[in-house]
């Protein structure tokens, strides 16, 4: 069976802009241009899942950038006002959802998943899954795709689908039950490579026939100091949240390659330590510009030419 390429995208707000550069500079490397079309897959987590409904529709990279160069402050714009209705922060979300809906819908209009033209995998979390048997009611991962099934999402629009992985808790509200895909899986590579071996989509490829690059969005070095730490809700629910999105995309990283060895490929930059760019802060869009285009990405397009291209 010909190689099966896979593209998996971590969330991380704004920081996306890091990986949408970084994307327009390898396809921008002589032998690399189309490497977008050569996707068989894309995965993606909250701003990665954006990422791959773009992918799959086929838009220029140069419309993302926009989106996060010149609507992010406009999306992850937290008012006077909104901050009086909330307390101070002390309940409700940082952001409202309209902004971003309003964006979403001039990228996608009314394409569903099952018009975009690649296979897609986008992660929510589906807070209540409404089973009429209160012994199966409960929360529950939610992987939406467009692979043909009974149990498809094709019907779906990119839209709601673009809102349910972004609606990461305590920074956007919940939309139709859903909250961001990044409270399990923060990287969605692990997720994309079992799809990948799902017998109900067959003809699945060989685990040996699967490529996987995984590109992150820029991490900050964080850590807690100290050896016990008598916290309540109040002050480990920001830490937490941090915390959790990390430590999810390290053990993906591992799984996928300890499964896969030569043919996966992580490009994770890291930020300088002492920088911290939270997931909302657009003040730092023209430092995530420089830094993503300071970046040596040799040793992916290396592997992308050597792996991806030749095989």
């Amino acid at each position: 069976m010909p190689k099966y390429r896979v593209v998996a995208i971590d969330g991380g707000g704004i920081r996306g802009l890091v990986t949408t550069i970084l994307l327009q500079r390898i396809v921008a490397t002589p032998g690399l241009e189309g490497l977008l079309d050569s996707i068989d897959l894309v995965a993606g987590t909250s701003t990665g899942g954006l990422l791959a409904l773009a992918i799959a529709r086929k838009l220029d990279l140069a419309q993302v950038r926009d989106l996060y160069v010149e609507r992010g402050p406009a999306i992850f714009d937290d008012s006077w006002l909104d901050d009086l209705v909330d307390l101070g922060k002390l309940r409700g979300a940082d952001y409202g959802t309209k902004p971003l809906r309003d964006e979403l819908t001039k990228l996608f209009r009314k394409t569903t998943l099952g018009q975009l033209r690649k296979r897609v995998l986008i992660s929510a979390f589906d807070l209540d899954n409404e089973n009429p048997d209160p012994a199966k009611r409960t929360w529950k991962p939610k992987l939406f795709h467009n692979f043909p099934g009974s149990n498809s999402d094709r019907a779906t629009l990119a839209v709601d689908v673009g809102l349910y992985t972004s609606a990461a808790p305590t920074y956007f509200p919940s939309v139709d039950g859903y909250v961001d895909g990044g409270v399990y899986a923060s990287n969605p590579a692990m997720c994309a490579l079992a799809q990948t071996q799902d017998a109900r989509y067959s003809p699945t490829p060989a685990l040996s026939d699967v490529l996987l690059l995984s590109l992150g969005t820029g991490t900050s070095l964080q850590y807690i100091t100290g050896k016990t730490h008598d916290w309540g809700y109040a002050q480990w629910v920001k830490p937490l949240i941090n915390l959790m999105l990390d430590g999810t995309a390290g053990i993906a990283d591992y799984q996928c390659r300890q499964l896969l060895g030569e043919r996966y490929h992580r490009l994770a930059p890291v930020f300088p330590a002492g920088t911290t760019v939270p997931m909302d802060d657009v003040d730092k869009i023209p430092y995530l510009i420089e830094f993503a285009n300071a970046l040596p990405i040799d040793e992916t397009t290396d592997w992308l030419k050597e792996t991806w291209i030749e095989a």
